[in-house]
């Protein structure tokens, strides 16, 4: 479960859940951005479904984030690259020279990922970004890892605290990003990037309760 087969089987998992959700995730864009999230992050995506053989033949866990985030800098457009690219380059960090991940591995990664996030975006909580999926779902998955929970429960916390965040989002002004511009008018829209979020997470969650049931 935590070896490079479920390593791969999400990075796989992942990117057909987004690019299922291309015109969903270009269509919230479009309300509070330049419309074009979903069309980026599902280039993205073909991108990584295309270097999984590659991928397969590399041992190191951290190596296999660190391409996947060099391929987000490089491949996404907008602020979304860099932002996307930090999340797995400081997951990447986190991991450089393991052959395997336990539970606690995939936790501190998301941690490190997100703390990354907020740094390079000079973010908050609060602020109507990809954040406000991130640090709940951040939360939700150390405390159930704290409880002793099951990957796949700790993963169905982070999917859950992800999606009330993305809820969350609708009710705020953004603050941050293109969306800043539009003010009082950005309310009532959900954000793209936290969206994006939530779909990873529960195409990782769902990934992690069908492997286990084989």
């Amino acid at each position: 479960m935590t070896g490079k087969e479920f390593m791969l089987a999400s990075l796989k998992a992942i990117s057909q859940e987004i690019i299922a959700h291309e015109e969903e995730l270009n269509r919230l864009d479009n309300a509070i951005g330049d419309g074009d999230h979903g069309t980026n992050m599902a280039r993205f995506c073909r991108i990584i479904l295309q270097d999984l053989p590659e991928l397969a033949e590399q041992e190191d866990m951290g190596k296999i984030l660190q391409h996947v985030g060099m391929r987000c800098i490089t491949e996404i457009g907008g602020s979304a690259g860099p932002l996307f690219g930090k999340f797995y380059l400081q997951a990447a960090m986190a991991n450089m020279g393991n052959s395997c991940m336990e539970v606690a591995n995939w936790v501190v990664s998301f941690e490190e990922g997100t703390m990354g996030v907020s740094q390079i975006g000079r973010s908050v909580e609060g602020e109507k970004t990809m954040l406000d999926a991130l640090f709940p779902a951040d939360r939700a998955m150390q405390e159930a890892l704290e409880e002793g929970r099951s990957f796949q429960d700790i993963l169905l916390a982070g999917a859950e605290a992800a999606q009330k965040g993305v809820e969350y989002t609708k009710t705020i002004q953004a603050s941050k990003g293109r969306a800043a511009y539009l003010g009082m008018r950005s309310i009532g829209h959900q954000d793209p990037g936290a969206t994006t979020i939530m779909l990873m997470l529960q195409a990782m969650h769902r990934l992690a309760v069908e492997m286990q049931a084989e």
